[in-house]
């Protein structure tokens, strides 16, 4: 009986959370393509291993191309403690591939082991620093790549996402008069 009680609550509060989040983002003003620009720029950050520094990055490329500083700040969340193995892995994979160095599984353990851990942010940065040039190198230039290859087609995506809310929110003031 607790059990089932339990659960339910646990449901409705996921529910909940996701009504309040949708309310959230159909309340965002601004132009479609400021506010996907924001998601698009947001998403290009998040795959970067720069942890403390992927909001402020963010908004100062938010700022800087003239798009939604509250969405590229938001979303950069799309790196987080459960997306940053895989992230992480594949930005030092490509990265080494691309530089033409062996991915060595031993400097990536040490960062995963501080992952699996559930070592703080500060703890990643100091190991992906701890893995000299060349291992930063390899993060960085993965990074950039696998934030490119995200960043383009989210933007289409939420240009659709946020024109789609656009109009419906233009149909209803059109009902009301």
């Amino acid at each position: 009986m607790a059990v089932t009680v339990q659960r339910r609550s646990w449901l409705v509060n996921l529910r909940r959370r996701s009504r309040y989040l949708y309310l959230r983002l159909i309340a965002l003003r601004g132009a479609p393509r400021e506010l996907a620009l924001g998601m698009a720029l947001c998403v290009f950050t998040g795959m970067m291993p720069i942890i403390p520094f992927q909001i402020a990055l963010a908004v100062a490329l938010a700022l800087l191309c003239k798009a939604s500083k509250i969405t590229a700040a938001v979303g950069t969340w799309i790196s987080n403690p459960v997306t940053w193995y895989a992230v992480y892995l594949y930005d030092y994979r490509i990265g080494s591939f691309l530089l033409g160095i062996p991915p060595d599984r031993a400097l990536f353990s040490s960062v995963a082991a501080a992952m699996e851990a559930g070592e703080p942010p500060t703890v990643l940065i100091a190991r992906i620093l701890g893995a000299g040039s060349t291992g930063l190198a390899a993060f960085l230039l993965g990074g950039l790549v696998t934030g490119a290859l995200t960043a383009f087609p989210s933007y289409f995506i939420w240009l659709r996402i946020f024109g789609y809310i656009r109009e419906k929110r233009l149909n209803r003031k059109r009902l009301r008069k």
